[in-house]
């Protein structure tokens, strides 16, 4: 049997109501721009050695939002265009700018000496922070971040190219993964999903 229309609003709004308290205030899900992966059971741990030798690990950085990502120094467009966004997006954010952190992780230790790395990172802002293993514990932090990269051959012998993953890892003020954020999206989506992390450690 139909029900009265009135009947039916009533009871769609009583619905409504009962929904909304379920619901704590601020429990609603954030509207990320990027890839919202909370919760994921990799990209977890970071532990390498920044350009001075010292080692570093992800903890250390609880307190601040971190934008990981994994590149080459000789990378002619992706690397160099996701650091000069960060370093404008935290530009941007003012004093919350310095609550943000960059971590570059060279998949090339080859040719990314510390003395490359560390000349590379401080280029883009003097707190932006590079990290590298050696071979095989490069592999070993791609694989747990789930980052692809492979070197192509150059047009001389002997020369090379990098291949690899064109995204970043984003991680709350608590060390939790949270966003991956691919390459292309803009400083203005960064910037918002920024923002929103930052609203939650405040």
């Amino acid at each position: 049997m139909a029900q009265h229309p009135r009947r039916l609003i009533l009871a769609l709004a009583a619905a409504g109501l009962l929904a909304a308290c379920d619901r704590l205030p601020g429990s609603a899900a954030p509207s990320f721009k990027a890839i919202d992966i909370t919760g994921a059971d990799y990209a977890r741990e970071l532990n390498l050695s920044d350009a001075d030798g010292k080692p570093r690990s992800l903890a250390e950085f609880k307190g601040k939002v971190v934008l990981v990502f994994f590149g080459f120094t000789q990378c002619p467009d992706v690397c160099p265009t996701t650091m000069l966004e960060l370093a404008a997006v935290k530009k941007s954010l003012g004093a919350d700018g310095d609550r943000v952190q960059g971590l570059f992780v060279t998949i090339d230790p080859e040719r990314d000496t510390a003395e490359v790395l560390k000349a590379y990172v401080a280029s883009f802002g003097p707190d932006f922070v590079g990290l590298r293993g050696d071979a095989q514990q490069t592999q070993a932090a791609a694989r747990h971040f789930k980052v692809f990269y492979a070197k192509v051959p150059g047009k001389t012998e002997g020369s090379y190219s990098m291949d690899h993953t064109a995204g970043s890892y984003v991680f709350d003020a608590k060390g939790r993964v949270r966003l991956f954020t691919r390459y292309g999206t803009g400083a203005e989506a960064l910037t918002h999903d920024l923002k929103l992390l930052l609203a939650e450690a405040a």
